[in-house]
């Protein structure tokens, strides 16, 4: 019986996805918090927008590097 050892090449990629989302959950609600600290601003809607988009964005990237961090622990997943 052959044993499943970790794939490293996936497993980096998972862990470059992981510091991407690292990075975007102190910068989103960073700027979040400037852009509700400046309401008289104008450009307090864009950032406002723009701090949005980067915490969604660092929640999809710290799934997809979950994802793919199971994935060269445990193989691909088989699809039916």
């Amino acid at each position: 019986m052959e044993t499943k050892k970790t794939d490293r090449d996936i497993l980096n990629k998972g862990l470059q996805t992981m510091g991407i989302c690292l990075l975007l959950m102190f910068a989103g609600p960073t700027l979040f918090y400037i852009s509700l600290s400046n309401k008289e601003k104008p450009l307090f809607i864009p950032l406002l927008i723009i701090s949005i988009l980067i915490c969604s964005a660092a929640v999809y990237f710290g799934f997809k590097g979950i994802r793919t961090i199971m994935d060269s622990m445990f193989g691909k997943r088989k699809s039916s």
